[in-house]
Parts: C-alpha cells; sequence; structure tokens
C-alpha cells in the first residue's frame, strides 16, 4: 500500500474514530473526549500502516479493533494506581472476601493481616486504595464497554449479544444488579450508590468486582466464540451458585429468543 492509499483510507475511517467517542462516552460520560479522540485518531493512523489486505478482513473492521484497543489503553493511563497498587488491592479485598465467606462476618484488620502475613498498616493502607479504584474503569469494564460498542452494519449481531448482556445482567443477585444498573447504566457515582444501600465503599466495590465476574462467566458459557471448549470460570462463588446463575442467564434468554421466534 502506498502513502496516497494510507491517507485516503485514514481519510476515509476517520469518521469511525468520532462514531466510537461519541458512543463510548455516552456510556461512560465522566471520561474525555478530546483524549479519546486523540488516542482513537492515532490508533487508526498505525492500522492503516500496518494493515495487510491479505488478512481477508475489512480495513473498518481491522481499525475498530485497534481503536477499542486504545480507547482502553488510555482508560487505563488516567488510572492513579500502578500495577503493583492494583496487585495489592486485588489480594486484600481477595482475603476480606474469603475471611466473610469462612468466618460468617466482616474480619477484622488483624485477621486479614494474619492471613495475609503482613502488618495492620499495610492491610489497611490497601483498603483505603480500593475504596479510591471503585470509581475507575478496571480492565474488565474497559471490555465490556468496547465490547458493546457496534459499528452501524452490526445490527443483528449486536441485537444477539445485546440479549445474552442483558440476561447476563438481569439474573445477576439482586444487590449486585442494583449496583451494576446504578453504576454502569444510571452513571451514578458510586459513594451515593453505597450510602442508598447502608453499606461502605468497599463493600461496593467487592460486589461490583464479582457482578463482572460472574457477567463473564455467563457471556462465556452462553455466548462463546467456541462453544464446544469449556469455559473459564472467573467468578469466586461457591459453584452451586454460580450454576444456578448460569441457569438464570439461559432462562432470561429464552423469554426474549422464544416470544421473538413465535412472532416471526
Amino acid at each position: 500500500m502506498n502513502r496516497v492509499e494510507r491517507n485516503q483510507l485514514v481519510v476515509e475511517n476517520l469518521p469511525l474514530v468520532g462514531y466510537l467517542v461519541s458512543e463510548l462516552c455516552a456510556t461512560a460520560s465522566h471520561l474525555s473526549r478530546d483524549d479519546l479522540a486523540s488516542a482513537g485518531s492515532i490508533a487508526l493512523i498505525t492500522s492503516a500502516d500496518s494493515f495487510n489486505t491479505d488478512l481477508g478482513v475489512p480495513f473498518g473492521a481491522y481499525a475498530r479493533r485497534r481503536i477499542l484497543g486504545a480507547f482502553a489503553d488510555e482508560m487505563r493511563s488516567n488510572d492513579w494506581a500502578t500495577r503493583g497498587a492494583r496487585r495489592r488491592i486485588k489480594e486484600t479485598l481477595a482475603i476480606q472476601e474469603t475471611l466473610t465467606a469462612a468466618l460468617g462476618r466482616a474480619p477484622g484488620i488483624d485477621e486479614m493481616a494474619s492471613a495475609l502475613g503482613v502488618d495492620r498498616e499495610t492491610v489497611v493502607a490497601g483498603l483505603t486504595d480500593a475504596a479510591r479504584t471503585v470509581s475507575t474503569l478496571d480492565d474488565t469494564t474497559a471490555e465490556y464497554l468496547a465490547a458493546d460498542i457496534p459499528l452501524p452494519e452490526e445490527s443483528l449481531l449486536v441485537a444477539e449479544r445485546l440479549t445474552y448482556l442483558r440476561a447476563a445482567v438481569a439474573a445477576l443477585p439482586e444487590s449486585m444488579r442494583f449496583i451494576i444498573e446504578q453504576i454502569y447504566f444510571e452513571d451514578r457515582a458510586v459513594k451515593d450508590v453505597a450510602a442508598e444501600l447502608g453499606i461502605t465503599h468497599s463493600a461496593v466495590s467487592q460486589q461490583r468486582a464479582e457482578a463482572v465476574r460472574l457477567m463473564r462467566d455467563g457471556l462465556s458459557t452462553h455466548y462463546a466464540d467456541a462453544p464446544e471448549e469449556e469455559a473459564i470460570t472467573h467468578s469466586r462463588v461457591a459453584p452451586a451458585r454460580r450454576a444456578a446463575y448460569l441457569t438464570g442467564v439461559a432462562e432470561h434468554v429464552l423469554r426474549v429468543v422464544q416470544p421473538a421466534a413465535v412472532a416471526s
């Protein structure tokens, strides 16, 4: 591909960047439109540089994936937490969740410190950092936001995916469903959701994270690219609870699909 053809590809597909930025910002209004547009434009140019017609895919589809990847990188780069900090946060929340399940109550700082093999200050710092990251977009959330942005010509596939995504949300336990709907659909601040539920910032964070993991289980089980392969388990709930959730996802999908099939 010569330079003229490359430039033509960029110009012709520049509206794609604006479309994807608008769709993403409509879902997560706190993001910077200018920063995303800049990252997306750079990704479009690099896509044109590396595109190979022998790949057998349209340039728009190829560029779209690269642009969404740039969006995800941009969202992660705006998060204050380093990889090390995120690892400590995840370890702290994981042991808190494990001890809560084992003890049947919220564990104390000393109990968590003993389980982790660290001092009290480290646990307190981990919990404090966890509260600060609740409102940021983690890798999983970025994947969901990016995956839900359709191109106009993908309406049928998008409609099918949305059916499963809505079912994955609808089948969540009531408290988790409320948290997901309020944070991601109603764009409410986590602190407001926590105040309404009468629980802590950290508790909302934990339920949100587990809800997303359950949704990943539901989507990978019922809407996988290779359904013959065994789905990878992401959630940490008991097997019986996970099985009940997966059954609920399937039932919610059937309620939508069967009436539509009869009507057609």
